[in-house]
């Protein structure tokens, strides 16, 4: 299916000003080579102020940048979600696997805000889970429900667990991981979210569900929410989740894989949070049948 096109755009701060355009791009989003970027460029699809912008027209502070992308064919991908609670102020949904939350890269139309959004207007997601993951993703339907629940998600004021299965048989039944999350280089994508002694503090709690012959079942409270933050601190902590392409053992990424490979499980399967309206209020998603025990 395609999709109408989208234009992307920054203000121009002080790394930009006095880069030419095309420099500026090709180090700035370096997805795309300079070639393609000059291509685009001399295709008018890049605007500076909202004139097509020159090759190397030198950018000033301030200035607006734009790339109009033409519309394209998406990915196909799960194309629905389940909702779970719907109110004045929030709507609570359940994502599939597979359906990124927000638009990114080549998904534009093909994004869980956008199917939300079609159904009601105005809404806003409040948080985001990796292509891969599913279960609960929260929205906000009013100012003070967004005002509220943003803080309370940067205080780490709500309940998050998720289901997951993870390699390997821990010798702990529950652990506190600790692990920083900060940025590190990456071939592919410039930097890439990984443990890192020099990121950001990140708390995970894990609880083992059901030991199996090569792998384990576990729930993980998060009182953070860094990126990737469980499969980074299962994976820093020996034990990364089963079929994940990105993340190794120490929490380091494959220098050959992407934050949006699929492949592993994990599941957003309880959320609770302080209602603006009702107070303390908590959503389950029963997790996929691979991620319930078996006995």
């Amino acid at each position: 299916m395609g999709n109408e096109g989208y234009t992307y755009g920054e203000w121009i701060g002080a790394a930009a000003a006095g880069r030419g355009v095309l420099d500026w791009l090709s180090e700035r989003y370096p997805h795309a080579s300079a070639a393609v970027w000059e291509t685009r460029i001399d295709g008018g699809e890049v605007l500076l102020d909202g004139a097509p912008a020159l090759p190397r027209q030198i950018l000033r502070a301030g200035q607006r940048l734009e790339w109009k992308r033409p519309p394209w064919l998406e990915p196909e991908v799960p194309l629905h979600f389940e909702l779970l609670h719907e109110d004045a102020h929030v709507i609570a949904v359940a994502k599939p696997s597979g359906l990124p939350t927000q638009p990114a890269g080549g998904f534009h139309a093909h994004t869980l805000q956008a199917l939300v959004q079609a159904r009601f207007p105005g809404a806003d997601p409040l948080h985001r889970l990796g292509r891969g993951t599913s279960g609960i993703v929260l929205f906000a339907r009013s100012p003070e429900a967004r005002s509220q629940l943003s803080r309370a998600l940067r205080e780490g004021g709500m309940l998050k667990v998720y289901r997951t299965l993870a390699g390997g048989q821990p010798p702990w039944d529950e652990r506190r991981i600790e692990v920083p999350i900060g940025p590190v280089p990456h071939p592919m994508l410039g930097t890439l979210h990984a443990a890192s002694p020099e990121g950001r503090p990140a708390r995970s709690h894990a609880f083992v569900i059901e030991r199996r012959a090569e792998e384990t079942l576990l729930d993980v409270r998060i009182e953070t929410g860094r990126p990737h933050q469980i499969r980074i601190h299962l994976a820093a902590v020996g034990h990364p989740l089963v079929g994940d392409p990105l993340y190794r053992v120490g929490g380091v990424p494959a220098p050959d894989a992407l934050p949006g490979d699929e492949g592993y499980l994990l599941h957003a399967m309880t959320l609770g949070f302080p209602h603006p309206a009702t107070g303390w209020f908590e959503l389950h998603a029963p997790p996929p049948a691979a991620l319930r025990p078996r006995r």
